[in-house]
This record gives structure tokens, sequence and C-alpha cells, in this order.
């Protein structure tokens, strides 16, 4: 993920920050100092702060473990100012193995709260919230309003709507009894009544409520787009949606001789060639920055991308589709042997997906 840094590597997992935790962690040191106007508060705070993640990170730890036993790896957690993201390899379509992956971070933020109740009655200490986490040091409040802080977490979790694990655990349900996106299909749909219920009480009571709901919608409708999208490509080789009319350009031609091809035609990014081997790709927006800097005749080796995405004809062209997104590049040349077959573009991946989606079925390009 952009903007974040690696902490370090837990069960063979990379542990991440992202920028915007450590600014969130500012911003409540200020906060914390104006409340009680003391160092010591403020270590307080922040200190309280990073026992809660803490306990979203082993509440991530949940799922990407459970995830491992099923054979799905777990690229990294990240942890960000709203909690923490587990970015699994993928999300298993087996209701049984989604099930338990999803149940299992509530079960760990579950055994977290179980826990410190343990402690604070094992101390004698009173378990009811404080009202104030800066109130005596005798009185617990800050092992309290962790467990009351989890315990929300949990109930919170639960609530049968994307992207909470509720709305997971629900499509799991479901699945056993209909085809799996119709099962999404309707959670989904539940999650987006959650979101306006949430949405009109917020709007009355709380603004904070009203923003919940508008990540609950957001994320049930990411969910099905998600899935319908899988859906369409299932099964669909890259050889099926790559463009064949390709143009190519070597790296000893000018700027000027690459910006003739984009002005005579729809072709945005194009595999540098030399002998018959891809060399590199020049991409629209590095060709315009070039000529701003060196010129028509500047040479297009001088300002290709030698680091390209490149995919295989055969290949699932959900994985290559996959890994233009994560790389946040538009296309990719489609390369057996060292032989140029085709390119393939976002664009061209995501009319076919319309295709399929308008006609209902598979799309032949034939």
């Amino acid at each position: 993920m952009k903007w974040s840094w690696k902490m370090g590597r837990v069960a063979g997992i990379d542990l991440r920050v992202h920028a915007t935790f450590v600014l969130l962690l500012v911003w409540l040191a200020v906060v914390f100092y104006n409340e009680t106007g003391t160092a010591a508060g403020v270590e307080l705070g922040v200190a309280f702060t990073l026992a809660l993640f803490a306990s979203v990170i082993a509440h991530e730890y949940g799922h990407a473990l459970v995830a491992r036993h099923f054979g799905i790896a777990t690229r990294d957690i990240t942890l960000l100012p709203i909690g923490g993201v587990s970015r699994l390899e993928y999300i298993p379509e087996h209701p049984r193995q989604e099930f338990w992956i999803a149940i299992s971070g509530p079960l760990v933020t579950l055994a977290i709260a179980v826990v410190l109740f343990g402690i604070i009655s094992a101390a004698g200490l009173p378990v009811e919230p404080s009202g104030s986490l800066f109130g005596s040091a005798q009185s617990g409040a800050f092992l309290a309003q962790l467990m009351w802080v989890n315990v929300s977490l949990f109930v919170f979790n639960l609530l049968p709507a994307f992207p909470m694990d509720g709305g997971r655990v629900l499509r799991a349900i479901l699945a056993r009894r209909m085809p799996y996106l119709r099962a999404s299909d309707a959670a989904a749909s539940i999650g987006r009544g959650f979101a306006l219920i949430f949405g009109v009480v917020g709007l009355l009571y709380d603004p904070l409520l009203a923003l919940v709901a508008l990540f609950v919608w957001l994320g049930a409708a990411g969910e099905s787009q998600a899935l319908h999208l899988k859906t369409a490509l299932a099964g669909v080789t890259v050889e099926h949606v790559m463009v064949r009319d390709v143009n190519t350009i070597g790296s000893r031609e000018t700027l000027d001789a690459a910006l003739h091809h984009v002005l005579a035609g729809f072709q945005h990014d194009f595999p540098v060639v030399d002998d018959g081997r891809v060399m590199g790709v020049l991409t629209r927006d590095a060709l315009i920055k070039a000529l701003a800097s060196a010129g028509r005749e500047s040479l297009v080796g001088a300002s290709m991308d030698r680091q390209f995405q490149v995919a295989d004809p055969g290949e699932a062209v959900e994985k290559a589709f996959a890994r233009l997104q994560q790389s946040g590049t538009r296309s990719a040349p489609v390369v057996r042997d060292g032989r140029l077959y085709g390119m393939l573009t976002l664009d061209n991946v995501g009319e076919f997906i319309m295709a399929a989606q308008a006609l209902g079925g598979p799309v032949d390009k034939a």
C-alpha cells in the first residue's frame, strides 16, 4: 500500500504502518494535552491508542493465520487510522473457509476482552466504563476502557454488512443455501439496508454514525462489484481479451516518431521492441513528460519503462488484471518465449467485462 512503511515481519507476514496513522498519533497527542495539560496525560492517551491498535493487529492476524490454515497467503497487514487491513491473496468461495476466516478476527477481539475482564476482576478493580481515561490510576480506567472498546469492536465487526466481518459471515451462511454470487448480492443488499438505517439515525442524532453509513454503503457496493468482475473473468485467458493489433516502436527511434503513432490512432502505450524482443514500454504519460523535458529528437530508449509488467497468453486474465491494478500501470505486453503476442490493457479488460455483463454470459472475440 502506498505511503506505508514496513515495521517488521511477524509469523511470516509483513506488518506495515500507514503515514496517516502517524498523523493520527500526533493529532491525538495534541488532543490529550489540551484535555490534561500534562505530558503524563499525553503519554497515557497515546499508550491507550497504541494498546487499542495492538488489539486491532491481533484481530487481523486472526484472519491471516486462519487463512493460512486453508492455504491462503496474506500479502501484508497495514495499520490505518480506521483500523487494520489484512490483504489476503484471495477470498475463498468455499462457504466453510470464508466463514472461519471472517469469524476468526472477531473471536480474537472477544478473547482479548475476556482476558482483560479476568485481569480486572482478579485485581479487584471496577469493570464499569470510566467517564474518563485520565482518572485515578487506582481505578483501573485504562484496562476497563480497553476492555469495553474491544467489546464494542466485537459487536460492530459482527454487523451483517460489508465491509465488516459480519457481512462475510452472512454471505458464507447464505452460500450454503444458494449460489455464491446470489449470496453475495443478498449480503450486499442487507449491508446497504443497514447503511440507510445508520444514515437516517446519524443525520438525526450523531454525524459520526452517518460517516459509518457511508463507509458501509461503499463497502457493500465495492464487494458486489468486485465479485461480479471476478465472475465475468472466471475461466477467461489473457489471449481471449488482449489487443492483437499492436503498434511497436524501437528504442533507437525518436520521441517524434512515437508522437506520430499516438496521434495517428487510439493506442496509448507502446511496446519497445528491438530485434524481435520486448525491451520496455513507452507510456503516453512518459512520452508527454519526455517531450516537454528532452524534446522531439530524444530517443525512446531514454524514456521507456524498463521495469514493466508482462502477461502470458495462456494465464488467467483475472490474475494479470490484478497485477496491473496493484502496480498502477494501464497495460502490459503479452509475451511468450520472447515473442510479442499483443497488449493487455485496463481499458480493454473493462470493455470485456461490460460486454459480458450486458450479454449475461461469455463474450466471443473470435
